[in-house]
């Protein structure tokens, strides 16, 4: 898709936040720190449209990306090793957990592992979670460029192993730095919104 404009049009804690009308909605949900800001950037042809952090736990609400007027990108707040308190990880889970199971737009969610680690017990219940709400995954497995081409198909077959990924689901290699698998994580969106 070729993105010729992108706007963060709100940050919602509560779905009577959530904007009006029947865009098809896109989200993407990652542990903290796995590069989603940048892969956001990337697909958006940003430098900082999405806040890059290296602080941990900075998406502290579902952030709504109006782009080209046709759809949104909706940023979840990172799981895993933010350093906040359990009653605040508690609360951004259930605005989660209500997003993704009531959110009549959403189309698939975009969950991004760091592929040069096998995926946390984090990213098998979250990758669990939303096959339990039969809700399409994308696993976009990042930072492609940190480990040696030849070592690609090793990282993916552990990720597909370790998530149990079914085959109706896909596992795309990407890089911020590279722009590796930006063409393919924008084509396999497309089937999902049109």
């Amino acid at each position: 898709m070729k993105v010729t404009s992108s706007e963060i049009v709100i940050s919602a804690v509560r779905p009577e936040q959530y904007p009006e009308g029947d865009l098809p909605e896109i989200a993407l949900a990652g542990r903290s720190n796995v590069g989603k800001s940048s892969l956001i950037n990337k697909l958006l042809n940003r430098k900082s449209l999405a806040r890059i952090s290296s602080k941990p736990g900075k998406t502290q609400t579902l952030n709504f990306y109006l782009i080209n007027e046709v759809m949104h990108f909706v940023d979840v707040p990172g799981y895993g090793y933010a350093k906040v308190s359990k009653k605040e990880r508690e609360a951004w889970g259930k605005m989660i957990e209500t997003y993704i199971t009531t959110r009549e737009n959403l189309r698939a969610v975009i969950l991004i592992i760091d592929v040069r680690h096998d995926p946390t017990s984090d990213d098998e219940m979250m990758y669990h979670f939303l096959k339990h709400y039969e809700i399409p995954a994308i696993v976009v497995a990042t930072k492609a460029d940190k480990i040696p081409k030849g070592k690609w198909q090793k990282h993916l077959k552990a990720v597909k192993e370790k998530l149990q990924l079914e085959k109706t689901d896909s596992l795309i290699l990407f890089s911020s730095e590279t722009g590796q698998g930006k063409d393919e994580v924008w084509s396999t969106i497309k089937n999902y919104i049109s």
